[in-house]
């Protein structure tokens, strides 16, 4: 990875909850010398600091409030409070409207995630800018309020599609994107029916939007334990033309300017 990658390490990936060794939903962005943690799931805490302390922590993601995208924020709020790793300087976290008040309710304490955090809250449209990483919040359609984003650095693009059922959106989140990451918890082998939802994608959707949006790679996620992910990639690769890959715990993603490779990292 060069200075000018983007780069994206998958913290946890199952979709709804956690299977054993897998996390809930969770990702380390890296670009422009900044650290995003992208969506806070069950078990994904305990991995982040693996790689980057909060003290390094450049900013966190919160694509919306389901448990499985959320629940290890105030866990975070407590190492924080608690261990005074930022010397007293606010994390800044971008989330839904209402996500604050919904962690203090959580933790039982008004006001408890402004003591540590800046508190954001995002909208359809809004870029949010680090240093030289561009965020764009797009909203989803997923039942509650939920953004997925286009991140840009160096003339290069990560889109998320967050979770999210059939909709405009997606393609334009997918647009052109070097890497697209996309949910597609309607997987064979889930708990669910894999057929068209409302609130959640197929394979094959994934594909179909990756293949309408233009996107140049594929990384289906959020898929629940015990998916076919075999089937799931083939199903998305029937749709679309490009490279589809399976997110998987400790897996790693860089963007460059030879397209997307996969990391590799010794002990």
């Amino acid at each position: 990875m060069t200075g000018e990658d983007l780069r994206l390490r998958v913290l946890g990936c199952a979709g709804a909850y956690p299977g054993p060794g897998s996390p809930c939903s969770g990702y380390l962005l890296e670009a422009a010398g900044q650290r995003v943690w992208v969506d806070a799931g069950g078990g994904t805490l305990a991995e982040l600091q693996r790689h980057c302390p909060l003290d390094a922590l450049d900013a966190v993601w919160i694509s919306h409030l389901h448990p499985d995208h959320c629940t290890d924020l105030p866990l975070a709020y407590h190492v924080l409070l608690v261990g005074g790793v930022r010397g007293g300087r606010p994390l800044p976290v971008f989330g839904p409207s209402g996500w604050s008040a919904h962690m203090d309710a959580f933790v039982r304490e008004p006001g408890a995630m402004a003591s540590v955090f800046e508190v954001v809250e995002l909208a359809d449209g809004e870029t949010v800018r680090l240093g030289g990483l561009a965020m764009g919040a797009v909203a989803t359609v997923h039942g509650i309020e939920t953004y997925g984003f286009r991140a840009t650095a160096g003339g290069r693009t990560l889109a998320y599609s967050a979770d999210s059922g059939p909709c405009e959106a997606l393609q334009r989140i997918a647009d052109s994107s070097d890497l697209f990451l996309c949910e597609a918890f309607l997987s064979p082998g889930g708990p669910v029916e894999p057929r068209d939802g409302a609130i959640s994608l197929t394979p094959a959707q994934a594909g179909g939007y990756a293949e309408t949006g233009r996107a140049r790679h594929l990384v289906l996620t959020h898929l629940p334990p015990g998916a076919d992910r075999a089937k799931a990639r083939a199903l998305a690769a029937e749709r679309f033309g490009g490279e589809v890959d399976l997110a998987a715990q400790g897996g790693v993603f860089a963007v460059g300017p030879d397209g997307v490779s996969r990391v590799t990292e010794r002990g």
